[in-house]
């Protein structure tokens, strides 16, 4: 015997009266091609007044809609008794308030200790069977409200809403030196780069992204800054920030400290300090060459290698450069506020505050927010 999850339910307006039920399930319910197929193959998945109905009919003033979708289970998802911090939950949506270090959902290498363990853990302790579907990622480091959608439909449905820039997403970010505006809006173009991809830089030839930011308080020497995203680029807030000249605090990717350095927060080597290390090996690598009794036609072969390999660096380079100089004055300005003058914190100091959006369920707009994470109140209060 099928199990299913609490039915969506629509009441036919008198208006509607002689729509084909495939109209209403897409037009008014909102049911995507894929999920429709999906539920016409299970016997309870559409009816009207209780009764299975192909979607070829038409509706009269009153007949109520309903759809069922059959329970999951997330069975490659091992249940793990972690504390998860709930904020809101009903028979669609959890939402949770992200610790900063947990990893949203399991991947190589992290298979435990992610809100995806504790959530599934929840749900079975609740005697609920049900997959596990973010609607939204945040950053490992980055804390805050996240939003679980508990069937597909209601992934499906904020999702679109994501796509439609309805959400509203607002962050709070503790960034380096004494932001001047009030407001303002950060259009810039951001992508992977060329040198480091694991890493995103503002680049004329990248993808568009607009943050939206205004300033809440600001510090000697930090400023706490309300952020809200109009797109939803990787990394955004914090290479926005960077390209403004104010970078996040405790940012180990995008932070003064990972420019000085010239590494990553990962610790691999990244722009000029990745090219002179590689400049300093090939020379070694030539003057000890030439000691040894290495043929001419060998040599010009490995030469016209490594001239080709310099070639493509170059370009590589060039692109990165044309990003560089997108920002190179909010750089200037920064260079002013020197890192040390502002306190410590052990991870980027980001933090989903808000996210709003309308409920699948109940249709109506609903907003959840997470106060801000004591770290970050610390911070905040020792600049006082």
């Amino acid at each position: 015997m099928m199990n299913y999850y609490s039915p969506l339910t629509y009441v036919v307006p008198p208006d509607e009266e002689g729509f084909y039920l495939k109209t209403i399930l897409q037009n008014r319910m909102g049911l995507s091609r894929k999920l429709l197929s999906r539920l016409k193959l299970t016997e309870q998945g559409i009816t009207v007044n209780g009764n299975r109905e192909y979607i070829s009919i038409k509706v009269k003033s009153g007949d109520v809609v309903e759809i069922r979708m059959q329970e999951e289970e997330s069975e490659d998802i091992l249940p793990q008794d972690l504390p998860l911090e709930i904020l809101f939950e009903d028979e669609h949506l959890l939402i949770v308030n992200k610790q900063s270090g947990m990893i949203v959902h399991p991947t190589h290498g992290h298979y435990l200790n992610t809100v995806a363990n504790a959530a599934v853990h929840h749900w079975k302790e609740r005697g609920e069977n049900v997959r596990f579907r973010p609607v939204h990622r945040l950053d490992q480091e980055t804390s805050g409200v996240l939003a679980i959608a508990k069937n597909p439909y209601v992934h499906q449905q904020i999702s679109e809403q994501m796509i439609a820039h309805s959400i509203t997403k607002e962050y709070l970010a503790i960034v380096y030196g004494t932001v001047a505006e009030e407001r303002g809006t950060i259009d810039a173009p951001i992508d992977r780069d060329p040198e480091q991809p694991h890493v995103r830089i503002v680049t004329p030839s990248g993808y568009r992204a607009v943050t939206h930011y205004e300033v809440v308080r600001r510090y000697d020497g930090i400023t706490l800054v309300r952020l809200m995203l109009e797109t939803g680029r990787t990394h955004q807030i914090r290479v926005h920030m960077k390209h403004l000249g104010h970078p996040l605090l405790g940012d180990k990717m995008y932070g003064p400290e990972a420019d000085a350095q010239g590494r990553t927060g990962d610790g691999s080597v990244s722009g000029e300090a990745a090219t002179a290390e590689a400049e300093g090996t090939r020379v070694a690598a030539e003057d000890a060459g030439a000691g040894r009794a290495v043929g001419e036609a060998a040599h010009d072969d490995a030469g016209a290698e490594c001239a080709a390999g310099k070639a493509a660096h170059e370009n590589a380079r060039a692109e990165r450069a044309a990003g560089e100089a997108m920002h190179e004055n909010a750089r200037a300005v920064f260079a002013g506020t020197p890192a040390q003058s502002a306190p410590e914190l052990a991870r980027q100091a980001l933090h989903a505050y808000r996210l709003g959006f309308i409920h699948p369920g109940t249709r109506e707009r609903v907003e959840f927010t997470a106060p801000l994470p004591a770290d970050m109140q610390a911070v905040l209060d020792a600049c006082e």
